[in-house]
């Protein structure tokens, strides 16, 4: 049975559009009106199809762009193609599905997390210190700890919204699951006060470093 067009796909995506749900997303930097539980519903029914995944990424639409993230095999993808796809994530939910849909998915995170470290484009470094926090908490032998946490006191106050977010995810990471650094990383969390303001839901943990790391530890520990 043939799969999927890239016109059939648009035209169901199209389909699904709420203008009600548009204006929501757009306040948020997301310029497209769609149910994300309706797109996955669609995704689940076209299962993985790369090609297909590959046009729609194409088109540079933006609903079209995040069911190609949700219907496309990680491992497909070049290194290059990574690297271009990385740049032209601008809305935040393509953003953030790209980094953990693919980005941590691929064979190629640790080639990508070091090509991406040091780029001066803010959201695909970013990805990388996403990309680290990973290793960090699954696997960081060979990663100099005590470095990244100083490159996070010099740079995360300054740093703009998305890179400033995945190194004070990194700074929680390092915290967390490496006892002999978590003095510091609490330390530099309290005196730099980045996301202590955050507004946090009931129920769910704060994104300051030092509660966060509490928070978590408490967890596992207990």
């Amino acid at each position: 049975m043939p799969g999927m067009t890239v016109a059939e796909a648009r035209s169901e995506l199209a389909a699904l559009e709420d203008p009600k749900m548009r204006a929501a997303n757009e306040k948020r930097g997301d310029d497209h009106g769609i149910n994300l539980s309706r797109m996955r519903a669609l995704a689940k029914r076209i299962k993985t199809d790369h090609p297909l995944a590959q046009e729609l990424w194409a088109t540079g639409d933006t609903a079209a762009r995040l069911l190609a993230l949700l219907i496309c095999a990680p491992k497909a993808f070049t290194a290059d193609e990574l690297d271009a796809m990385i740049r032209e994530t601008r809305p935040p939910k393509v953003n953030d599905w790209f980094v953990n849909y693919v980005a941590k998915k691929t064979p190629r995170a640790e080639e990508m997390r070091l090509r991406w470290f040091d780029d001066p484009d803010p959201t695909t470094a970013a990805a990388a210190w996403a990309l680290t926090s990973v290793r960090v908490a699954k696997d960081a032998e060979g990663l100099d700890l005590p470095h990244l946490l100083d490159l996070i006191e010099r740079d995360l106050q300054t740093a703009p919204a998305r890179l400033q977010w995945s190194m004070n995810e990194t700074l929680a990471t390092i915290g967390i699951f490496h006892p002999d650094l978590r003095d510091r990383a609490r330390d530099i969390g309290e005196r730099l006060q980045v996301l202590a303001d955050y507004p946090t839901a009931p129920g769910c943990t704060s994104p300051f470093a030092p509660i966060w790391i509490d928070e978590i530890v408490r967890r596992r520990e207990g």
